[in-house]
């Protein structure tokens, strides 16, 4: 059983060839990537509608984050191991060159601890950080 037939076993979720497929394209870049970007890549082997819902599903079930990029574009990167349906723990730092426009998750990188004491209930903190990557610059 490959790691993400046992993700889909532990996430409950039915290992079909579309889900394996969009993990395994997800999981071979290191940058987020687009629906019309996973679609081309994927060619025909899972057609537009199937992508939206395995998408939604990996998102609802704590498999995927999203990542708006700045065309309002929604970008999908595989969360750590801590995240479910219930909640999603991927707060760090995402990188977008200014060039290819590729988003990178930097998970390594720190964020600040805020305290909103009982005014706000913080549900997600996202910090957007730009220049070149290392491809570009």
């Amino acid at each position: 059983m490959t790691k993400f037939e046992k993700l889909l076993d532990n996430k409950q979720l039915k290992k079909t060839i579309p889900r394996l497929k969009v993990l395994e394209t997800l999981s071979s870049t290191e940058f987020a990537s687009s629906q019309p970007f996973l679609e081309k890549t994927l060619g025909k082997t899972v057609d537009r509608v199937t992508l939206y819902r395995v998408l939604k599903s990996f998102e609802n079930n704590g498999i995927i984050h999203k990542i708006i990029d700045d065309n309002g574009t929604a970008n999908y990167a595989i969360c750590k191991s801590d995240c479910n349906s219930v909640k999603h723990n991927h707060n760090h730092v995402h990188f977008i060159c200014a060039i290819c426009n590729k988003i990178y998750c930097l998970s390594n990188a720190p964020l600040i601890e805020y305290d909103f004491s009982d005014e706000f209930e913080i549900e997600t903190i996202e910090v957007i950080t730009r220049g070149k990557c290392k491809n570009c610059k």
